[in-house]
């Protein structure tokens, strides 16, 4: 919300300082954005008198300018505007400044052999309008020397404030002001609400024509009829503070609406009325039903939207935009004026189903002032005929105010108990008539009458709140919570330091950090598991956001063709964050998981890239275990992993029956229902599968403790199935001495000459580190005996 100074202090008999008067906003609740000062531009222009303006002798549509600007010097200008005369009174730029239009430094120089020491500017130049057809005419009477900004009222400071969705009554300037009035910064200034007398009848037929269940989409309309308008220009103050605000200017007429909708939250809408045919109804839009829009779109109406219609059809979306057909024109002289009340939900959804965003849909969509529809048609009356001349019929009423007083209670004491901070009660009394409230004494409570602008107030809390923010938030003095004798709990748990860990391996391992909607197309969720009816969104923000993920994994996998498609095929992303299996809170289910998509590195000469495998998802994903807290050593791996994964190519980290993980190459099927081009390896990580580490140091939690003997490393060849898992000789030839034997690894495995049919050698690695003394070769001999034993166990025979 957007407004000026000057035009607060229209509503606002105050003395306060503009820094007074936005420090009393935020804490009234309407937090200060921003004041912008378009003078400090605009500092160095003056009003310059032109003493002559003779041709160019070198140039046909060139002048020479003799210009005064009134510090007794006179300034040569070489000036190409047709305007440029003797004796007129325009703006003059000296050499050196800026050209707020044009972001130019002006400069001095020669123009076809003349000297031009600064420039007579137009209104575009001046950043105020397009008007480029001359320079800035000003009136005789303007003083020579005066800056051109305090004389024309652009040094006015333009305030800018952010709203709460429940203050709509404060996107009017009148609204502000009627707040900054009660905290005691001014005198809030009466309106004139007097009816204006009717010069004739209105001649038209008009009607709320809505079904008994959509009674409330338009419960009062208000019209009137002018005659004999003249639909130019609106006045220079009115121009100059849409434009502050970021309006342009259009007519008398237009102008007008767009000032009421600002200055006292009342949208207006002005039809033709020599363009509206037959009578006019509001009625509910019928499904296909266009209209073509003031914003030159054409808009395909659903069913059930508020519109007003003539005999040609639609020409008014109620309470957001009007139509093209029936707006008014320089030409128009024969004027309906409308001033009604539209359903704030059914507003706010033709405004959304259509994408239409106007001034009105923001007001009308958070609530009006239901007393305020005859005021408001009484006052926009009076300007109009002030501005625009004419005369104005009778008010033409459809449909009745709506039913808006209510009385609440206030105990107060509960201004304390609620917001702590004792209050007297006559100041809560008179906090709350300042702010519009009837208020009265009954048995020991307030009885307050809620004004019609305070569609937000419903309650006891309310009127606390009310109380508060105009003596002060900052009054509320700050309490320190009591200490505590006993030890607090730590404020990071286990599970969140889990993830904080995991977080910043698979960062260290190369992937980068994603952060993706909880929500994903249900045809996207289907394949994943996902998509049944009680996870679908009943009001999703978007039509492809409409169920909650099974999976993070399609939108990581979309991320990645997203990627591939603006030229970087080589991607590794992961994200931490739940998935859903149903609406139970057991079903939210912590994962981190991540992708690996083309190939695993730069081109490079000593080490071309390989394409990305199960096995780069695999180490992923038991790195992100090991930072987890998992035991991997006794993980086992399984070849069931869920169907959007490759068959055979993919399987699950367990502990015991448990699945830690799953892993593999992404199944083609998948890639191509999403679009994306393999090769593409994954992994999934159910970070609430993972076993909590216990306190106390143990054989499953020992102390750490560093040996000060070398290790050492035995291999060792086996002839296994080849279909054989290899884990299940790593996990073989761990067992075998549990004390020495520090690491088991697979370095190499070979099919070919002098491996049978069928067969595959495995090569381990075997790392012995000592503990309480350097190992003998008979030791050493003795544990790879019982390594070989213990792998033997499990169907591999030691390669000779």
């Amino acid at each position: 919300m957007k407004f000026t100074l000057s035009w607060l202090r229209d509503h606002l008999d105050t003395s306060a300082t503009l820094p007074e008067i936005t420090e009393a906003l935020t804490g009234l609740g309407l937090e200060f954005e921003s004041v912008e000062d378009r003078g400090a531009a605009l500092a160095p222009f003056r009003i310059a008198h032109v003493k002559s303006a003779v041709q160019h002798p070198n140039a046909d549509r060139l002048r020479v300018c003799i210009v005064d600007a009134g510090d007794g010097k006179e300034v040569q200008v070489v000036c190409g505007a047709p305007n440029a005369r003797t004796g007129m009174k325009g703006v003059f730029a000296p050499a050196g400044v800026r050209i707020p239009g044009t972001g130019i430094d002006l400069k001095a120089g020669m123009i076809r052999g003349e000297a031009s020491n600064g420039m007579l500017v137009s209104e575009r130049e001046m950043g105020l309008s397009d008007e480029h057809d001359g320079i800035i005419d000003l009136p005789p009477d303007a003083p020579v020397g005066e800056s051109f900004a305090r004389w024309a009222g652009l040094d006015d400071p333009v305030i800018e404030i952010k709203l709460t969705p429940d203050r709509a009554d404060c996107a009017g300037v009148r609204g502000i002001a009627r707040d900054l009035a009660a905290k005691g910064l001014g005198r809030l200034k009466p309106l004139d609400a007097a009816p204006v007398p009717p010069a004739f009848a209105s001649g038209f037929d008009l009607a709320i024509d809505l079904p008994a269940e959509a009674a409330d989409a338009c419960p009062l309309y208000v019209a009137r009829r002018f005659r004999g308008l003249r639909n130019g220009p609106s006045p220079r103050w009115m121009q100059e503070r849409l434009r502050a605000i970021g309006l342009r200017p259009i007519s008398a007429l237009v102008d007008i609406t767009n000032y009421f909708t600002f200055d006292r939250n009342r949208p207006l809408h002005v039809f033709d009325a020599a363009k509206i045919e037959g009578p006019m109804r509001v009625r509910l839009s019928r499904a296909g039903e266009t209209m073509e829009a003031l914003n030159g779109k054409t808009y395909t109406l659903a069913d059930g939207m508020t519109v007003i219609c003539d005999d040609t059809g639609v020409i008014d979306l109620g309470g957001i935009m009007g139509g093209e057909t029936t707006g008014c024109s320089p030409d128009t002289t024969d004027m309906l004026l409308e001033v009604a009340l539209f359903d704030p939900i059914r507003t706010a959804t033709t405004g959304r189903v259509l994408g239409v965003n106007s001034d009105a849909r923001y007001r009308f969509e958070r609530g009006l002032d239901p007393a305020a529809v005859f005021e408001g048609a009484e006052q926009a009356t009076r300007l109009i005929l002030e501005l625009c001349g004419g005369e104005a019929s009778e008010l033409i009423v459809a449909g009745a105010e709506p039913e808006w007083r209510r009385t609440l209670s206030l105990r107060p004491e509960r201004v304390e108990t609620l917001g702590g901070v004792a209050v007297p009660v006559d100041e809560q009394a008179t906090i709350l008539g300042a702010l519009g409230f009837g208020v009265r004494r009954a048995e020991g409570v307030l009885l307050a009458d809620v004004p019609s602008w305070r569609g937000d107030v419903h309650g006891e809390a309310d009127l606390v709140e009310e109380v508060l923010r105009v003596r002060g938030f900052d009054q509320i003095p700050a309490v320190p919570l009591p200490r505590l004798s006993t030890i607090t709990q730590p404020a990071i748990s286990d599970r969140q330091r889990a993830a904080v860990l995991v977080r910043r391996t698979l960062a260290a391992r190369g992937l980068y950090e994603t952060v993706t909607w909880s929500f994903m197309d249900r045809r996207h969720a289907e394949p994943f598991g996902g998509g049944g009816p009680e996870l679908v969104l009943v009001n999703p923000i978007a039509a492809d956001l409409d169920t909650m993920r099974p999976s993070v994994l399609p939108n990581l996998i979309r991320a990645a063709g997203r990627n591939a498609d603006r030229g970087i095929a080589d991607v590794a992303l992961f994200e931490i964050g739940p998935i859903y299996r149903d609406p139970t809170p057991e079903g939210e289910v912590a994962t981190a998981s991540g992708i690996r998509a083309g190939r695993t590195g730069p081109r490079h000469w000593a080490q071309p890239p390989r394409a990305v495998d199960a096995y780069d998802a695999k180490a992923d994903a038991i790195a992100a275990l090991e930072a987890a807290g998992a035991p991997v050593a006794n993980l086992a791996v399984s070849q069931d992993a869920p169907g959007w994964y490759h068959p055979g190519r993919s399987g699950c980290l367990r502990l015991g029956p448990k699945v830690l993980a799953q892993f593999g190459e992404v199944h083609p099927r998948i890639l191509s229902s999403l679009d994306v081009a393999g090769p593409l390896v994954a992994f999934e990580v159910f970070l609430d599968a993972v076993p909590q580490p216990k306190k106390k140091a143990g054989p499953a939690r020992p102390t750490l403790k560093l040996s000060p003997f070398q290790p050492i490393v035995r291999d060792f060849a086996f002839l296994v199935d080849a279909d054989a898992p290899s884990d299940r000789f790593v996990k073989a030839a761990r067992g075998a001495d549990k004390v020495l034997i520090a690491d088991v690894a697979v370095f190499d495995t070979y099919r070919g000459q002098g491996v049978p049919e069928g067969k595959l050698s495995l090569a381990l690695a075997v790392t012995l580190q000592p503990v309480e003394t350097t190992l003998t070769d008979e030791a050493i001999e003795a544990i790879g005996k019982r390594i070989v034993a213990a792998v033997e166990k499990q169907g591999a025979t030691l390669r000779g």
